[in-house]
């Protein structure tokens, strides 16, 4: 690093080149916006119901009826990245007025506090991405706060089948509304893929109730219909900078913040595997024994979901040095926090207790 000195002037570095080169930088509030990390799946490609979470911290509107596209981690994406979410249209659908069918991500409100939203001094953010899909023409989506009573519609055009495109939209920020500041739901990154007449709205303003902009193209509404974004990123600028790689340890240390898993990371939740696998208690004289099991800090005290290690839901293993124990008995969760959790097996089984495991805080 160097400082240049000129007369009784200092002139520093420029401090975002500088962290975005040692990965310490957090210019782009979304996480997972290249699509690398995908906890939950795997890589299998999901049909999501609504608010779901497909890949990391992508979530899924599918609103009055399920079942309208499915979600994957795609290895189709453009120079420079290696990953994509693709959406693929399920039928030939047309959408009511108020039907919802959308891509998200919530920013928590601790990543968007500086800037300053709902106040006279909100800050300009600047939204790029890279996308491609099988249909052109005006594409929608809004961002949005909390309860969606602010909103802002905005569009972009595809304009060729089947190749990527990078889009950059520049919005001011809104200086009303409540935009939250702490651990909750910050600011929403939505995209359109179908939303009826009554929750689209004009592009380009701040207004309230809308998840697209009015007379956008409905992915849904063609069966078959493929739609692709990666290189997703959302910042403090009035103009896009380049993606921000930030390493993959850090990146999947951002997701676990939201959703955590005791599987390794290829491998889908429910499977039948050791690996990974924690011991929650041990044989203790013939008496039940509690387990402790801790991760790294979440955004809240997370929702657990436990499975034996053949994927059976609520249930223990155990192994006696020979064999595999299996769906043993029901595991019951006496306390989780925000780092830990503790449980209780159904029954001593006069081996250790061992149990898969995944924790949810997502907005």
């Amino acid at each position: 690093m160097s400082i240049a000195i000129s007369g009784s002037s200092i002139t520093f570095p420029d401090q975002t080149q500088m962290s975005t080169a040692t990965g310490g930088s957090f210019r782009n509030r979304i996480i997972n916006g290249d699509m690398r990390i995908d906890q939950r799946n795997a890589g299998a490609s999901v049909n999501p119901a609504n608010a779901d979470v497909t890949l990391d911290r992508w979530g899924s509107n599918m609103f009055p009826n399920a079942s309208k596209y499915t979600v994957v981690q795609s290895t189709t994406a453009p120079v420079g990245f290696n990953r994509s979410l693709l959406v693929t249209s399920s039928s030939s659908y047309s959408v009511s007025a108020t039907d919802i069918y959308t891509q998200f991500q919530w920013i928590e409100g601790f990543n968007t506090a500086d800037l300053g939203w709902g106040t006279v001094n909100a800050k300009t953010v600047t939204v790029s991405f890279w996308v491609r899909s099988s249909l052109t023409g005006t594409f929608g989506g809004v961002l949005s706060n909390s309860d969606q009573t602010r909103t802002y519609p905005f569009t972009y055009t595809i304009n060729s089948v089947g190749i990527f495109e990078k889009k950059t939209i520049t919005i001011a920020g809104d200086t009303s509304g409540t935009w939250l500041t702490t651990n909750g739901r910050g600011i929403a990154v939505v995209f359109g893929l179908g939303v009826g007449t009554t929750l689209s709205g004009t592009a380009g303003a701040w207004a309230a109730g809308y998840y697209s902009a009015t007379g956008a193209v409905s992915v849904v509404g063609t069966s078959g219909a493929t739609w692709y974004v990666t290189g997703v990123q959302l910042e403090q600028s009035s103009t896009a900078t380049d993606f921000e790689r930030r390493p993959i340890g850090t990146e999947l240390a951002l997701c676990q913040r939201y959703f955590q898993k005791s599987y390794n990371q290829l491998t889908a939740l429910g499977t039948d595997t050791a690996n990974g696998a924690v011991i929650v208690g041990d044989w203790n004289g013939g008496q039940r024994a509690l387990g402790q099991t801790l991760f790294g800090q979440m955004r809240s005290s997370p929702t657990l979901t436990i499975w034996d290690k053949a994927g059976n839901s609520n249930r223990y293993s155990s192994h006696n040095a020979v064999v595999w124990q299996n769906n043993l008995g029901s595991v019951t969760t006496l306390s989780t926090g925000e780092s830990s959790f503790l449980v209780l097996p159904g029954a001593d089984v006069g081996y250790a207790t061992i149990i898969h495991y995944t924790a949810t805080a997502e907005l």
